[in-house]
């Protein structure tokens, strides 16, 4: 399954509750730091499908800032650690 093309000015389906565009999210996670970049990288992990995530995440991202990202992932933490812990050593990451 292959991520949606959102452009720029698309609102994407999982923004239900707040009113952004793929290119102001970019933007936001592009200058967010520490604790305002978790919450959003986060937001987008649990809302989005996951072949939608990469749409503005990168796997090296997540892998890097998991153990920080978990706290925020509620229903989908115990996924996400499959998910990534499975691709690395698959050696995908």
């Amino acid at each position: 399954m292959n991520a949606r093309d959102f452009k720029e000015n698309d609102i994407p389906y999982f923004c239900w509750d707040r009113e952004l565009t793929a290119g102001q999210l970019r933007m936001q996670l592009r200058n967010a730091m520490g604790p305002e970049w978790l919450k959003l990288a986060s937001w987008i992990m649990r809302e989005a499908s996951i072949p939608d995530v990469w749409a503005f995440l990168t796997p090296h991202d997540v892998k890097k800032h998991l153990a920080e990202l978990a706290p925020y992932l509620h229903r989908r933490r115990e996924l996400w650690q499959y998910l990534i812990g499975t691709w690395h050593e698959l050696g995908r990451i």
